[in-house]
């Protein structure tokens, strides 16, 4: 099977609760994906990073898909109350998920 020449290398990094339906939406269209697990660096959650490789177009489609398919959530961390005298903590809302993406140039590319 001849395919095109990938030309750019997408690194997404996408919450776990969305991983299906981001992987799901890519396999529609047809683009290849290495699935890797990672985890966040701000609050230590459990995320995927997917590996898509495209030629020299189909960048606006794939991403008019992943933000179909991932999307952001408030959740509730308990963070303790500064100058109480009781550790009380106090639920305070963070935005989580929808998709990171990182485009690279791809000088070189085989496959064999």
């Amino acid at each position: 099977m001849n395919h095109p020449p990938i030309r750019r290398l997408l690194a997404v990094v996408v919450q776990e609760q969305d991983v299906d339906l981001a992987e799901r939406a890519l396999s529609l269209l047809e683009a290849p994906v290495i699935h890797l697990t990672s985890a966040g660096g701000f609050l230590g959650r459990r995320n995927a990073t997917l590996m898509v490789g495209l030629p020299q177009d189909g960048q606006e489609k794939l991403i008019a898909a992943l933000q179909k398919a991932c999307r952001q959530r408030v959740e509730y961390l308990a963070i303790p109350l500064e100058g109480s005298p009781l550790p009380l903590p106090t639920p305070v809302p963070v935005t989580v998920g929808g998709a990171t993406v990182f485009t690279l140039p791809v000088e070189r590319f085989e496959e064999f």
